[in-house]
């Protein structure tokens, strides 16, 4: 579902300006145009289907009084026909009805901290290199390619992507640069710098502790080679010091707590100078130390933790700055990737944007002519006693949800989307249909399932979910394969059920029996929070459980293996994230062996 990326992805190229080069004013706002409005789906379309979401996850009894509340709250003239109309109403009179209130309450109103509950971790394969010169110069290339990619957002070049022919929505392009989550103290917000009059011009770079402005590009416009970022790293390197107190680890905080302490932090000018440095920032580059030392088995999931918090206080988790939507990670011993703050974008236009810079770095560096470059500059924070109290907690609550997490990277080896293709099947389903049979086998029953399924066809489009824990087990692929197609056409019941409920709030209306529910709460409980992130390169994405006796499951299907991120918290006793990664291993070689002893269907 990334088509067309990889368009314009080598930079060996000859030397003709590259088509990222030649600006296409208005393009962008062309194509956004074109894009239909999500729709409002039927309110009785809605109802049943809530109700099959509910049968396999609730018991008999409790589901026959969720038919009455639903019947009520459905039949004509009633509540729910009156909170259709004023939806039906709000999507006509803007762009997308659910995108706001979604940001709103998936993200900025979400009170927990954004490490592990929310901010995803991106794991790249291990880069080959194992000191300081190697990290400084995978480091370096990774810039340049990352501006690379920017020059496509500016010039609006960048080549649309479709999926099943139809072109998507290409707004979180324009969101995940030089942006930056903003604490509060009910609630959070995000500022977008790149629409600025005078959009950034630096990075910042964080390095033992200690956040550095880089400016990335010539006084003429031009961006900075990977030699020049190379001097300038080695320059950032070995100015900063080691006792330095670890003030990005502020960002790991509870939201509430951190925005009480961004305001005491901000009153200091110097301070407000630096958090706005690197708020304003078009990234964050953690330049990290080592990482705990582990066998070669279990390599991806120490690094998949790195990634997601960083270790704890003490290893890498001051070395971020997590409100910042886009942090590359480059470790001294090859150990690379990224963490996102979510509330700008979903996981594929960041996928997007890592495999175009992948590739990239690729190519040996040219060298080129050196010039006197301007030495970065670093940023200074005043520490009051207040401000290293508030220091001292965070990392102690850090270090506490670092080791309540339990993180497992595995590759199963024995195939990957080549085996289900061969049967006619959709990889994305079979791999589903596995972790249904997983977690059936551990527990013995099925659990409200939450797949991502993108709204990027429609403007402004995020996510609803696939429910994919389906009562149709005989006809399990089928039913799921029908289930994510009502969800990608803006068809599915969950966001639809979410807007029902917010106009209601918002008219300061009786909440509706059918939402005070306890069914409702179960069918939001998603024990199984999973997604599928596709990418050329051969990486993994990792969350955390959205739930304290759930998993997170994220997965990339390759063509002759499948990575899987598979989270739990320790603190629960019914969960196990090692557990689960091997019953979603035995399901699937399972259910590979019952497809071998099935005729295969004609062509």
């Amino acid at each position: 579902c990334l088509g067309g990326i990889g368009q314009i992805l080598d930079p060996t190229l000859p030397s003709s300006p590259p088509v990222s080069a030649i600006r296409v004013s208005g393009r962008y706002l062309t194509h956004q145009k074109g894009l239909p409005s999500l729709p409002v789906p039927p309110l009785q379309q809605t109802c049943e289907h809530y109700i099959s979401a509910l049968e396999p996850i609730i018991e008999a009894e409790e589901l026959k009084h969720t038919k009455e509340l639903v019947d009520e709250f459905q039949k004509a003239g009633g509540v729910g026909e009156g909170l259709q109309r004023s939806l039906e109403k709000r999507a006509c009179n803007s762009e997308n009805w659910l995108s706001e209130w979604w940001v709103q309450i998936a993200y900025l109103e979400y009170r927990l901290p954004v490490v592990v509950h929310s901010s995803p971790g991106l794991v790249l394969p291990r880069m080959n290199f194992r000191d300081k010169q190697g990290q400084i110069r995978f480091a370096a290339k990774l810039i340049a390619g990352v501006l690379d990619f920017k020059t496509m957002i500016d010039n609006e070049t960048l080549p649309v992507e479709y999926l099943g022919g139809k072109p998507l929505c290409m707004n979180q392009y324009y969101e995940v640069l030089s942006s930056c989550r903003i604490p509060g103290l009910k609630k959070d917000s995000v500022v977008n710098h790149a629409k600025s009059s005078r959009p950034p011009k630096h990075i910042t770079v964080v390095h033992n502790f200690e956040f550095f402005v880089l400016d990335v590009y010539n006084s003429d416009g031009t961006p900075l080679t990977a030699d020049q970022f190379c001097v300038q790293l080695e320059r950032i390197c070995s100015s900063s010091q080691t006792n330095i107190e670890p003030v990005g680890i502020l960002t790991t905080q509870h939201r509430d707590s951190w925005g009480k302490s961004y305001v005491s932090l901000i009153k200091d000018n110097t301070n407000k100078e630096s958090v706005s440095a690197i708020q304003r920032s078009i990234f964050t580059l953690c330049l990290d130390g080592a990482i705990p030392r582990g066998s070669e088995e279990t390599y991806r999931s120490c690094a998949a933790i790195q990634m997601l918090h960083g270790g704890g206080s003490q290893w890498n988790s001051g070395n971020r700055w997590f409100d910042k939507t886009l942090q590359f990670i480059v470790g001294e011993d090859g150990t690379c990737g990224a963490n996102y703050e979510h509330a700008p974008a979903e996981g594929p236009p960041i996928v997007a944007l890592i495999d175009h810079v992948v590739e990239y770095t690729k190519p040996e560096m040219v060298r080129s002519p050196m010039v006197p470059l301007p030495m970065p500059q670093k940023l200074h924070f005043t520490i009051t006693p207040e401000i290293k109290k508030d220091i001292e907690e965070a990392k102690h609550n850090m270090n506490t949800l670092a080791q309540d997490l339990d993180m497992r990277v595995i590759v199963f080896g024995h195939f990957g989307k080549n085996v289900p293709k061969a049967h006619k099947m959709s990889p994305d389903a079979f791999i589903q249909i596995a972790l249904q049979l997983a977690y059936y086998r551990m527990y013995q029953r099925c659990c409200a399932t939450y797949e991502s399924a993108s709204l990027r066809m429609f403007r402004l489009g995020r996510t609803d979910t696939i429910r994919s824990a389906s009562s149709a087990s005989a006809a399990f692929v089928k039913a799921f394969d029908n289930s994510s197609k009502q969800a990608v056409s803006g068809q599915a019941i969950d966001r639809h059920l979410l807007g029902l409920k917010m106009v209601a709030v918002e008219k300061k209306l009786p909440m509706p029996d059918i939402f005070t529910d306890t069914a409702y709460a179960k069918a939001l409980c998603y024990q199984l929070s999973t997604s599928q992130v596709p990418s050329k390169t051969d990486c993994v994405m990792c969350f955390g459980p959205v739930v304290p006796n759930g998993y997170g499951v994220c997965y990339n299907p390759m063509e002759d293996h499948i990575n899987f991120a598979v989270s739990s918290f320790n603190s629960c006793e019914e969960t196990n994230a090692a557990h689960l990664a091997q019953a979603v291993v035995e399901a699937l070689l399972d259910m590979r062996t019952v497809l071998e002893q099935t005729p295969r269907p004609k062509l």
